[in-house]
């Protein structure tokens, strides 16, 4: 292995043990490691990664939380990069402000907003709300449309905003579908039903190209069976949504969604919820 790729191992380390005099000590000693990128993974969305992206832990390492200084790391770490004239550093703050807004583990360290207004208060443009109600991280979504995010119909509708409905009648038909699989994720009823009114098509995947990091492998029903709300699996149904079409990922119907999430559901309230999706799916399948 390179020998930079074996320091950017030590910094990674560094980061999640909350070491920033040692962090600091191994960029003023190797000069390159903040526009180096690790060789690991190859592929997806945290390819070949820089030291920065790591401090959302997103994806998920070992430990499934972030140290108490990560605020403090991460304004040294970009401190560092401008002292250095690292050319890629806007780059990797917008990305890196991706994934803190997509993150669980930022959100429940309860540090999700201050790292997103710092990386935007050094030129990451406010974005991410989609990607962030696609994680069900609510409160960085409204604090992205707040600092002038521009509201689509998925947002406006998942934040139950008042101009959701004026923007519905507008909006064209792959926006009112992706808005209803938003709306299914969250078992909104009056979205649901104000959606299918205007037409939405209740059995449609959403464009992946516009989705934005929302779920587009699945149906509203789907989403609605995750919601964990019986209403409004069943307002879909009732507005003929379509029992037997698989997601695009594990090709499972929603019927097979809901039989695994009660399997895997541990809280005895929620089982509930889940045991009554899964009966009234299997009374409709007959």
């Amino acid at each position: 292995m390179h020998d930079l790729q074996i320091v950017f191992e030590e910094a990674v380390r560094d980061i999640d043990n909350g070491d920033i005099k040692h962090l600091e000590q191994l960029i003023e000693g190797n000069p390159g490691l903040l526009n180096e990128r690790y060789t690991a993974p190859a592929d997806g969305y945290f390819k070949h990664p820089y030291l920065l992206w790591f401090i959302a832990n997103n994806p998920i390492r070992e430990k499934e939380s972030l140290p108490g200084n990560i605020v403090e790391i991460t304004a040294m770490l970009i401190r560092k990069a401008k002292e250095q004239g690292v050319s890629t550093l806007p780059y990797q703050i917008e990305y890196t402000l991706a994934l803190v807004v997509s993150g669980r583990i930022p959100k429940e360290m309860g540090v999700q907003i201050q790292l997103a207004d710092l990386l935007i208060s050094e030129g990451a443009k406010p974005k991410g709300t989609i990607g962030a109600l696609a994680h069900n991280n609510v409160d960085i979504a409204c604090y992205l449309t707040g600092k002038g995010e521009p509201v689509e119909l998925i947002t406006a509708v998942c934040l139950d905003l008042p101009e959701a409905k004026e923007m519905a009648i507008k909006a064209s038909e792959p926006e009112k579908e992706l808005a209803l699989v938003g709306a299914a994720f969250y078992g909104l009823l009056p979205a649901l039903k104000m959606l299918i009114s205007l037409g939405a098509n209740v059995n449609a995947y959403p464009d992946r190209k516009r989705s934005k990091g929302f779920h587009s492998h699945a149906t509203a029903l789907h989403q609605a069976v995750f919601s964990g709300s019986l209403d409004a699996v069943r307002l879909l149904v009732e507005g003929g949504a379509r029992l037997d079409l698989p997601d695009r990922v594990y090709q499972g119907t929603p019927l097979g969604w809901a039989e695994y999430g009660l399997m895997e559901e541990k809280n005895e309230e929620e089982r509930i919820k889940k045991e009554a999706i899964v009966n009234y799916l299997k009374s409709k399948s007959v």
